[in-house]
């Protein structure tokens, strides 16, 4: 089979791949970040496998059956003073998160919100959003001829036209302590799926915000019960 042909089938996987995705994770490049939300913690932080955050960081030595209970504190957003993202667009993207946060993790865990013996706490930040342009978004998706330009531009960059996105820290401590016990750095733009055409300027944004919330659910689950993924 001549190299052409295996371009060809490699970029109709892709294609497949990312047809079937509301969200994608897009990689981050660590030297590029500002650290204000973790501070000096960035520095632990290592490269994510394909289902896990970009940048992540797992305390070793920690007991993790011994946490039974999560404390949820008020998303924040650290955009600067350079965000484009309004005052009201902010507050709605960090109540968004903080509901779909208690939504799922409460499913797994009893969620509380005083520390104590037992209770994780976690803190996140939105450090950037960007708005999806949703009547150019939704006819790149739905119209044949521009939905076949859309697949050309994510071959050719890796991310479909007019999509919107999140990104997204995360720092998990012992509520009593303080001790860090995990670290997340996260960044997702819309897929392809069919279904982010029909969506407001947010929904990339928010479809981000619903995989953070199931991906932190399910491995805190995990290491809680001593079965990490």
């Amino acid at each position: 089979m001549s190299n052409s042909s295996v371009k060809a089938l490699l970029g109709l996987s892709l294609i497949a791949l990312s047809a079937c995705t509301t969200t994608e994770k897009v990689a981050i490049n660590q030297a590029d970040m500002n650290c204000a939300f973790l501070a000096n913690d960035c520095a632990l932080l290592t490269a994510g496998g394909n289902d896990q955050a970009g940048l992540r960081y797992i305390n070793p030595a920690v007991q993790w059956g011994q946490y039974t209970k999560v404390m949820i504190d008020p998303v924040t957003f650290w955009g600067g003073s350079s965000t484009q993202v309004s005052a009201a667009d902010q507050h709605m993207l960090v109540n968004y998160t903080h509901q779909q946060l208690k939504a799922q993790i409460s499913q797994k865990f009893q969620v509380v919100d005083q520390p104590g013996p037992g209770v994780m706490k976690i803190d996140i930040a939105i450090v950037d959003a960007e708005a999806a342009t949703p009547v150019l978004r939704s006819i790149s998706m739905i119209i044949p001829q521009a939905h076949m330009l859309a697949n050309l531009k994510y071959l050719a960059t890796g991310t479909f036209p007019f999509v919107g996105g999140a990104q997204g820290e995360a720092k998990l401590t012992d509520s009593v302590s303080g001790q860090v016990l995990a670290l997340a750095v996260d960044k997702r733009i819309g897929g392809g799926s069919i279904t982010t055409g029909f969506q407001w300027q947010w929904g990339d944004a928010e479809n981000a915000i619903n995989k953070w919330a199931e991906l932190t659910t399910n491995r805190l689950a995990s290491l809680s019960s001593g079965t990490p993924q």
